[in-house]
Protein backbone atom coordinates (compact mmCIF):
# COMPACT_ATOMS: atom_id res chain seq x y z
CA UNK A 1 0.00 0.00 0.00
CA UNK A 2 1.84 3.47 -1.00
CA UNK A 3 1.33 6.12 1.02
CA UNK A 4 0.88 10.01 -0.64
CA UNK A 5 1.26 13.04 0.84
CA UNK A 6 0.06 16.76 -0.20
CA UNK A 7 2.03 19.51 -0.24
CA UNK A 8 0.33 22.76 -1.08
CA UNK A 9 3.61 24.81 -0.74
CA UNK A 10 6.32 24.87 -3.67
CA UNK A 11 6.67 26.83 -7.16
CA UNK A 12 7.13 25.03 -10.71
CA UNK A 13 9.37 27.20 -12.72
CA UNK A 14 8.05 27.35 -16.06
CA UNK A 15 11.00 27.83 -18.38
CA UNK A 16 12.09 27.78 -22.34
CA UNK A 17 14.54 24.91 -22.85
CA UNK A 18 12.87 21.72 -21.47
CA UNK A 19 13.48 18.37 -23.13
CA UNK A 20 11.25 16.85 -25.86
CA UNK A 21 12.26 13.02 -25.46
CA UNK A 22 13.33 10.99 -22.51
CA UNK A 23 15.63 8.64 -25.05
CA UNK A 24 19.01 8.94 -24.28
CA UNK A 25 21.65 9.53 -27.20
CA UNK A 26 25.53 8.19 -26.91
CA UNK A 27 28.06 10.61 -27.66
CA UNK A 28 31.63 10.07 -28.17
CA UNK A 29 33.60 9.43 -24.79
CA UNK A 30 34.62 12.89 -23.31
CA UNK A 31 38.56 13.35 -23.75
CA UNK A 32 38.98 14.67 -19.95
CA UNK A 33 37.22 13.79 -16.26
CA UNK A 34 37.37 15.44 -13.37
CA UNK A 35 36.72 14.46 -9.89
CA UNK A 36 36.12 17.85 -7.41
CA UNK A 37 36.36 17.34 -3.68
CA UNK A 38 33.75 20.70 -3.14
CA UNK A 39 31.09 18.74 -4.62
CA UNK A 40 31.35 16.18 -1.22
CA UNK A 41 30.53 18.22 1.56
CA UNK A 42 32.23 16.85 4.98
CA UNK A 43 35.25 15.21 2.70
CA UNK A 44 38.32 16.74 3.62
CA UNK A 45 40.54 15.85 0.60
CA UNK A 46 44.23 13.88 0.09
CA UNK A 47 45.61 13.16 -3.28
CA UNK A 48 46.44 9.46 -3.63
CA UNK A 49 47.78 10.13 -7.37
CA UNK A 50 50.16 12.83 -8.68
CA UNK A 51 50.14 13.99 -12.16
CA UNK A 52 51.43 11.56 -14.85
CA UNK A 53 50.18 8.68 -13.14
CA UNK A 54 48.41 6.27 -14.66
CA UNK A 55 45.36 5.27 -13.56
CA UNK A 56 42.58 2.33 -14.34
CA UNK A 57 38.14 2.94 -14.10
CA UNK A 58 37.76 2.92 -9.88
CA UNK A 59 41.13 3.63 -8.75
CA UNK A 60 41.54 6.09 -6.16
CA UNK A 61 41.94 9.80 -6.91
CA UNK A 62 41.34 11.16 -3.42
CA UNK A 63 40.86 9.88 0.05
CA UNK A 64 39.06 11.75 3.13
CA UNK A 65 41.93 12.61 5.28
CA UNK A 66 39.84 11.85 8.52
CA UNK A 67 39.42 8.36 7.63
CA UNK A 68 41.44 7.28 4.43
CA UNK A 69 38.85 4.43 3.35
CA UNK A 70 36.48 6.65 2.04
CA UNK A 71 37.85 7.42 -1.42
CA UNK A 72 36.77 9.66 -4.45
CA UNK A 73 37.42 7.09 -7.69
CA UNK A 74 38.65 7.84 -11.36
CA UNK A 75 34.84 7.51 -13.46
CA UNK A 76 37.20 6.70 -16.27
CA UNK A 77 40.84 5.14 -16.88
CA UNK A 78 43.26 6.94 -18.60
CA UNK A 79 46.46 9.72 -17.62
CA UNK A 80 46.37 11.69 -14.12
CA UNK A 81 46.44 14.96 -16.56
CA UNK A 82 46.27 18.20 -13.52
CA UNK A 83 45.51 18.38 -9.82
CA UNK A 84 44.46 21.83 -10.22
CA UNK A 85 45.22 23.79 -6.92
CA UNK A 86 43.36 26.57 -5.29
CA UNK A 87 44.04 29.38 -2.41
CA UNK A 88 45.50 27.90 0.10
CA UNK A 89 46.36 24.92 -1.81
CA UNK A 90 43.37 23.73 -2.22
CA UNK A 91 42.45 21.01 -4.20
CA UNK A 92 39.76 22.18 -6.56
CA UNK A 93 40.06 19.02 -8.73
CA UNK A 94 41.81 16.13 -10.24
CA UNK A 95 41.77 15.50 -14.04
CA UNK A 96 42.23 12.46 -15.74
CA UNK A 97 42.62 11.99 -19.59
CA UNK A 98 40.64 9.36 -20.86
CA UNK A 99 42.58 6.22 -22.51
CA UNK A 100 39.73 3.64 -23.66
CA UNK A 101 42.32 1.19 -23.19
CA UNK A 102 42.77 1.90 -19.41
CA UNK A 103 41.24 -1.06 -17.48
CA UNK A 104 39.48 -0.91 -14.79
CA UNK A 105 39.94 -1.39 -11.13
CA UNK A 106 37.67 -4.67 -10.18
CA UNK A 107 36.28 -6.02 -6.99
CA UNK A 108 34.74 -8.71 -6.10
CA UNK A 109 30.79 -9.33 -5.43
CA UNK A 110 31.10 -9.14 -1.82
CA UNK A 111 28.74 -10.44 0.84
CA UNK A 112 25.24 -8.34 1.38
CA UNK A 113 24.58 -10.15 4.23
CA UNK A 114 27.53 -7.86 6.63
CA UNK A 115 27.13 -4.53 7.65
CA UNK A 116 30.98 -4.23 8.16
CA UNK A 117 31.95 -5.82 4.73
CA UNK A 118 29.09 -3.55 3.27
CA UNK A 119 30.61 -0.47 4.61
CA UNK A 120 34.51 -1.12 3.29
CA UNK A 121 33.41 -2.25 -0.10
CA UNK A 122 30.75 1.03 -0.53
CA UNK A 123 33.52 3.22 1.06
CA UNK A 124 36.52 1.47 -2.02
CA UNK A 125 34.31 2.20 -4.83
CA UNK A 126 33.85 5.97 -4.40
CA UNK A 127 29.74 5.29 -3.77
CA UNK A 128 29.83 5.84 -0.53
CA UNK A 129 30.49 9.94 -0.78
CA UNK A 130 27.15 10.11 -3.10
CA UNK A 131 25.19 9.45 -0.36
CA UNK A 132 24.13 12.41 2.42
CA UNK A 133 23.47 12.55 5.90
CA UNK A 134 21.03 14.60 8.29
CA UNK A 135 21.98 16.37 10.19
CA UNK A 136 24.79 18.68 8.12
CA UNK A 137 24.14 17.58 4.76
CA UNK A 138 27.47 15.80 4.60
CA UNK A 139 29.12 12.60 3.45
CA UNK A 140 27.71 9.35 6.08
CA UNK A 141 30.16 8.56 8.53
CA UNK A 142 31.64 5.44 8.86
CA UNK A 143 30.37 4.28 12.26
CA UNK A 144 26.54 6.23 11.32
CA UNK A 145 23.51 4.30 12.70
CA UNK A 146 21.27 5.82 10.33
CA UNK A 147 17.38 6.02 11.95
CA UNK A 148 16.18 5.39 8.07
CA UNK A 149 17.17 5.96 4.80
CA UNK A 150 15.21 8.07 2.30
CA UNK A 151 15.55 7.62 -1.49
CA UNK A 152 14.22 9.92 -3.91
CA UNK A 153 12.71 8.71 -7.11
CA UNK A 154 11.64 11.84 -8.50
CA UNK A 155 13.75 15.31 -9.65
CA UNK A 156 11.20 18.26 -9.93
CA UNK A 157 13.95 21.39 -10.29
CA UNK A 158 13.47 23.00 -12.85
CA UNK A 159 13.49 21.19 -16.81
CA UNK A 160 15.32 18.17 -14.77
CA UNK A 161 15.21 14.97 -16.26
CA UNK A 162 13.14 12.26 -14.84
CA UNK A 163 14.54 9.84 -12.40
CA UNK A 164 12.55 6.90 -12.76
CA UNK A 165 12.98 6.45 -16.52
CA UNK A 166 16.56 6.37 -15.65
CA UNK A 167 16.42 2.98 -13.65
CA UNK A 168 13.10 1.82 -15.34
CA UNK A 169 14.61 -1.46 -16.76
CA UNK A 170 17.18 -1.82 -13.73
CA UNK A 171 14.75 -3.12 -10.92
CA UNK A 172 17.09 -6.21 -10.27
CA UNK A 173 19.92 -3.20 -9.12
CA UNK A 174 17.21 -1.24 -7.60
CA UNK A 175 16.24 -4.07 -5.32
CA UNK A 176 19.72 -5.35 -4.53
CA UNK A 177 20.73 -1.70 -3.36
CA UNK A 178 17.87 -2.12 -0.92
CA UNK A 179 19.35 -4.90 0.54
CA UNK A 180 22.60 -3.83 0.57
CA UNK A 181 21.87 -0.75 2.42
CA UNK A 182 18.99 -2.09 4.53
CA UNK A 183 22.39 -3.95 6.20
CA UNK A 184 23.44 -0.18 7.20
CA UNK A 185 20.22 1.39 8.87
CA UNK A 186 18.05 0.19 11.77
CA UNK A 187 14.92 1.62 10.60
CA UNK A 188 12.98 1.41 7.22
CA UNK A 189 14.17 2.75 3.70
CA UNK A 190 11.46 5.02 1.84
CA UNK A 191 11.34 6.03 -1.97
CA UNK A 192 9.70 8.79 -2.80
CA UNK A 193 8.11 8.72 -5.86
CA UNK A 194 5.42 11.42 -8.61
CA UNK A 195 1.51 10.62 -7.78
CA UNK A 196 0.92 8.15 -10.56
CA UNK A 197 4.50 6.59 -11.07
CA UNK A 198 4.96 3.92 -12.95
CA UNK A 199 7.77 2.57 -10.82
CA UNK A 200 6.66 -0.54 -9.38
CA UNK A 201 6.63 -1.65 -5.42
CA UNK A 202 9.92 -2.70 -4.28
CA UNK A 203 10.21 -5.55 -2.04
CA UNK A 204 12.17 -3.94 1.54
CA UNK A 205 11.84 0.03 0.79
CA UNK A 206 8.38 1.81 1.44
CA UNK A 207 6.73 3.71 -1.64
CA UNK A 208 5.87 7.13 -0.32
CA UNK A 209 3.97 9.57 -3.60
CA UNK A 210 4.34 13.56 -3.57
CA UNK A 211 3.25 15.92 -6.39
CA UNK A 212 5.38 17.16 -8.99
CA UNK A 213 5.25 20.61 -7.15
CA UNK A 214 9.26 21.68 -6.27
CA UNK A 215 10.85 20.99 -4.36
CA UNK A 216 8.98 18.23 -3.71
CA UNK A 217 11.65 16.03 -5.23
CA UNK A 218 14.32 16.65 -2.51
CA UNK A 219 15.00 14.44 -0.47
CA UNK A 220 14.90 16.44 2.65
CA UNK A 221 11.50 17.53 2.03
CA UNK A 222 10.50 14.16 1.46
CA UNK A 223 11.91 13.18 5.13
CA UNK A 224 10.36 16.08 6.40
CA UNK A 225 7.05 15.53 6.12
CA UNK A 226 7.45 11.49 6.50
CA UNK A 227 9.37 11.54 9.72
CA UNK A 228 11.14 14.81 10.33
CA UNK A 229 15.04 14.56 11.84
CA UNK A 230 15.04 15.01 15.26
CA UNK A 231 18.65 16.56 17.32
CA UNK A 232 20.81 13.07 17.95
CA UNK A 233 19.07 11.29 14.92
CA UNK A 234 21.07 10.43 11.76
CA UNK A 235 19.00 10.30 8.52
CA UNK A 236 20.96 8.83 5.27
CA UNK A 237 19.64 10.17 2.02
CA UNK A 238 20.02 9.37 -1.72
CA UNK A 239 18.39 9.34 -5.30
CA UNK A 240 17.37 5.95 -7.17
CA UNK A 241 20.22 6.25 -9.29
CA UNK A 242 22.85 6.10 -6.73
CA UNK A 243 20.47 2.83 -5.37
CA UNK A 244 20.94 1.01 -8.51
CA UNK A 245 24.16 1.72 -8.83
CA UNK A 246 25.25 0.12 -4.87
CA UNK A 247 23.13 -3.04 -6.15
CA UNK A 248 25.38 -3.12 -9.37
CA UNK A 249 28.43 -3.14 -7.06
CA UNK A 250 26.69 -5.62 -5.16
CA UNK A 251 26.17 -8.02 -7.90
CA UNK A 252 29.40 -7.53 -10.29
CA UNK A 253 31.90 -6.28 -8.38
CA UNK A 254 32.19 -3.09 -10.73
CA UNK A 255 30.54 0.31 -10.17
CA UNK A 256 28.50 1.45 -13.55
CA UNK A 257 29.88 5.17 -13.94
CA UNK A 258 27.81 5.64 -16.88
CA UNK A 259 25.52 9.09 -16.30
CA UNK A 260 22.53 10.44 -18.20
CA UNK A 261 22.45 13.67 -18.29
CA UNK A 262 20.01 16.24 -19.79
CA UNK A 263 21.07 19.08 -21.81
CA UNK A 264 18.53 22.04 -20.90
CA UNK A 265 17.89 25.79 -21.40
CA UNK A 266 16.67 28.32 -23.61
CA UNK A 267 20.18 28.18 -25.50
CA UNK A 268 20.34 24.94 -26.35
CA UNK A 269 19.31 23.77 -30.13
CA UNK A 270 17.15 20.53 -29.23
CA UNK A 271 17.36 20.01 -25.53
CA UNK A 272 18.02 16.02 -25.03
CA UNK A 273 19.54 13.37 -23.23
CA UNK A 274 23.21 12.31 -23.43
CA UNK A 275 24.27 9.27 -22.45
CA UNK A 276 28.25 9.50 -20.76
CA UNK A 277 30.37 9.65 -17.82
CA UNK A 278 30.33 11.20 -14.55
CA UNK A 279 32.65 14.25 -14.50
CA UNK A 280 32.68 14.58 -18.02
CA UNK A 281 34.42 17.31 -20.28
CA UNK A 282 31.02 19.41 -21.29
CA UNK A 283 33.11 20.64 -24.50
CA UNK A 284 32.16 17.08 -25.70
CA UNK A 285 28.40 17.29 -23.67
CA UNK A 286 27.71 20.78 -25.27
CA UNK A 287 29.49 19.68 -28.99
CA UNK A 288 26.60 21.18 -31.11
CA UNK A 289 24.20 21.48 -28.73
CA UNK A 290 24.43 25.40 -28.72
CA UNK A 291 22.43 27.71 -30.68
CA UNK A 292 24.16 29.40 -33.40
CA UNK A 293 25.65 32.67 -32.67
CA UNK A 294 24.71 32.55 -28.77
CA UNK A 295 27.17 34.57 -26.90
CA UNK A 296 27.53 36.01 -22.86
CA UNK A 297 26.24 32.14 -22.08
CA UNK A 298 25.92 30.81 -18.40
CA UNK A 299 26.87 27.39 -18.52
CA UNK A 300 25.30 25.36 -15.31
CA UNK A 301 26.33 21.70 -14.07
CA UNK A 302 22.26 21.39 -12.88
CA UNK A 303 19.88 23.04 -12.61
CA UNK A 304 19.13 26.98 -12.46
CA UNK A 305 18.29 26.78 -8.64
CA UNK A 306 21.56 24.48 -7.35
CA UNK A 307 23.12 24.24 -10.12
CA UNK A 308 27.26 25.32 -10.13
CA UNK A 309 28.38 28.16 -13.34
CA UNK A 310 31.60 26.14 -14.49
CA UNK A 311 31.93 27.25 -18.63
CA UNK A 312 31.73 25.77 -21.80
CA UNK A 313 35.05 24.45 -20.56
CA UNK A 314 34.13 23.11 -17.19
CA UNK A 315 33.35 19.70 -16.23
CA UNK A 316 29.93 17.87 -15.25
CA UNK A 317 29.35 17.99 -11.68
CA UNK A 318 27.42 16.00 -8.89
CA UNK A 319 24.94 14.71 -8.99
CA UNK A 320 26.05 14.29 -12.84
CA UNK A 321 22.34 14.27 -14.47
CA UNK A 322 21.55 17.70 -15.81
CA UNK A 323 23.42 20.67 -17.38
CA UNK A 324 21.32 23.95 -18.09
CA UNK A 325 22.66 26.98 -20.42
CA UNK A 326 20.65 29.91 -20.18
CA UNK A 327 21.77 33.52 -21.41
CA UNK A 328 24.04 35.69 -19.19
CA UNK A 329 22.30 38.92 -19.32
CA UNK A 330 25.21 41.08 -18.85
CA UNK A 331 24.31 42.75 -22.55
CA UNK A 332 20.75 42.74 -22.02
CA UNK A 333 19.32 45.90 -22.78
CA UNK A 334 15.19 46.07 -22.10
CA UNK A 335 12.94 49.61 -22.07
CA UNK A 336 12.54 50.50 -18.66
CA UNK A 337 14.63 47.72 -17.32
CA UNK A 338 13.40 46.28 -13.83
CA UNK A 339 10.63 47.87 -13.83
CA UNK A 340 9.25 46.46 -17.51
CA UNK A 341 5.64 44.92 -17.36
CA UNK A 342 6.84 43.35 -20.39
CA UNK A 343 5.33 39.47 -21.18
CA UNK A 344 8.48 38.14 -21.35
CA UNK A 345 8.99 39.71 -17.84
CA UNK A 346 9.49 36.94 -15.30
CA UNK A 347 7.73 37.11 -11.40
CA UNK A 348 6.22 35.40 -9.20
CA UNK A 349 3.49 37.87 -8.65
CA UNK A 350 0.03 36.90 -10.53
CA UNK A 351 -0.03 40.80 -10.84
CA UNK A 352 2.36 40.31 -14.21
CA UNK A 353 1.57 39.89 -17.33
CA UNK A 354 3.57 36.71 -18.01
CA UNK A 355 2.56 34.92 -14.80
CA UNK A 356 -1.16 35.70 -15.31
CA UNK A 357 -0.77 34.14 -18.78
CA UNK A 358 1.09 31.20 -17.67
CA UNK A 359 3.91 31.11 -20.69
CA UNK A 360 6.80 30.09 -20.52
CA UNK A 361 9.84 31.87 -19.25
CA UNK A 362 13.57 32.89 -20.83
CA UNK A 363 14.82 33.80 -17.75
CA UNK A 364 19.19 34.92 -17.60
CA UNK A 365 21.71 35.16 -14.70
CA UNK A 366 21.02 38.57 -13.10
CA UNK A 367 19.76 38.85 -9.91
CA UNK A 368 17.57 42.50 -11.05
CA UNK A 369 18.92 44.49 -8.14
CA UNK A 370 20.69 44.93 -5.04
CA UNK A 371 21.45 43.31 -2.08
CA UNK A 372 19.88 44.65 0.69
CA UNK A 373 19.17 44.66 4.27
CA UNK A 374 16.76 41.65 5.78
CA UNK A 375 13.31 42.11 4.68
CA UNK A 376 10.93 39.89 7.08
CA UNK A 377 8.50 39.46 3.64
CA UNK A 378 6.75 36.43 4.57
CA UNK A 379 7.79 34.91 1.12
CA UNK A 380 9.88 31.99 1.83
CA UNK A 381 7.15 30.23 4.12
CA UNK A 382 4.64 30.45 0.67
CA UNK A 383 7.37 28.15 -1.06
CA UNK A 384 9.06 26.10 1.57
CA UNK A 385 6.80 23.05 2.54
CA UNK A 386 8.75 22.04 5.52
CA UNK A 387 7.22 22.79 9.53
CA UNK A 388 10.19 25.73 9.65
CA UNK A 389 10.29 29.15 10.04
CA UNK A 390 12.76 29.90 7.09
CA UNK A 391 13.56 33.34 7.74
CA UNK A 392 13.95 33.34 11.56
CA UNK A 393 16.21 29.90 11.06
CA UNK A 394 18.25 32.32 8.47
CA UNK A 395 18.48 35.27 11.15
CA UNK A 396 19.96 32.41 13.46
CA UNK A 397 22.21 31.35 11.53
CA UNK A 398 23.75 34.70 10.61
CA UNK A 399 23.78 35.32 14.71
CA UNK A 400 25.55 32.29 14.95
CA UNK A 401 23.00 31.67 17.45
CA UNK A 402 23.21 27.43 17.97
CA UNK A 403 20.59 27.29 20.79
CA UNK A 404 18.07 29.02 18.59
CA UNK A 405 19.26 27.23 15.14
CA UNK A 406 18.34 23.95 17.01
CA UNK A 407 15.54 24.93 18.30
CA UNK A 408 14.36 26.11 14.88
CA UNK A 409 14.99 22.89 12.98
CA UNK A 410 18.38 23.42 11.27
CA UNK A 411 19.06 19.04 11.70
CA UNK A 412 16.48 19.01 9.15
CA UNK A 413 17.31 21.30 6.30
CA UNK A 414 20.16 21.15 3.58
CA UNK A 415 21.35 24.30 0.88
CA UNK A 416 19.06 23.04 -1.94
CA UNK A 417 15.60 23.35 0.26
CA UNK A 418 16.21 27.13 0.25
CA UNK A 419 16.85 26.92 -3.15
CA UNK A 420 13.28 28.47 -3.95
CA UNK A 421 13.47 30.78 -0.91
CA UNK A 422 16.68 32.41 -2.76
CA UNK A 423 14.86 32.72 -5.78
CA UNK A 424 11.28 34.80 -4.49
CA UNK A 425 13.93 36.41 -1.73
CA UNK A 426 13.25 40.14 -2.22
CA UNK A 427 16.52 40.91 -0.46
CA UNK A 428 18.36 39.24 -2.65
CA UNK A 429 20.28 36.99 -0.03
CA UNK A 430 22.37 34.10 -0.49
CA UNK A 431 20.71 31.75 1.33
CA UNK A 432 22.11 28.95 0.05
CA UNK A 433 25.24 29.88 0.91
CA UNK A 434 23.99 31.09 4.45
CA UNK A 435 22.39 27.47 4.97
CA UNK A 436 25.90 25.76 3.99
CA UNK A 437 28.07 28.29 6.36
CA UNK A 438 25.43 27.65 9.31
CA UNK A 439 25.45 23.69 8.71
CA UNK A 440 29.62 23.65 8.68
CA UNK A 441 29.91 26.01 11.58
CA UNK A 442 27.31 23.93 13.69
CA UNK A 443 28.85 20.89 12.68
CA UNK A 444 32.29 22.32 14.29
CA UNK A 445 30.94 23.64 17.59
CA UNK A 446 28.08 21.10 18.49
Amino acid sequence: MRRTINLKKGLNLNLVGGLGSDAPVAIPLPARVAVVPDDFPGFLPKLDVAEGDRVECGSPLLRDKNDGRIKLVAPMGGTVEAVVRGARRKIERVVVKVDPSAGTAGMTPFDTADAATVTEALMASGLWAMMRRRPYDIVPLPDDKPRSVMVTAMDTAPLAPSLEKMVADRRTDVEAGIRVISKLSAGPIYIGIEQGSSLPDFSGAEMVEFPRLHPAGNPGVQMANIDPVNKGEVVWTLDIVTLARIGHLAMTGQADWSVDVAVTGSEVNAPRIEKTVAGAALETVLEGELKAGAEHLRVISGNVLTGVPVGKDGFLRFPYRQVTVIPEGDNADEFMGWASMSPSKMSVSPSFIGRFLNRKFKPDARINGGRRAMIMSGEYDKVFPMDILPEYLVKAILAKDIDRMEALGIYEVAPEDFALAEYVDPSKLELQKIVREGLDYLRSEV
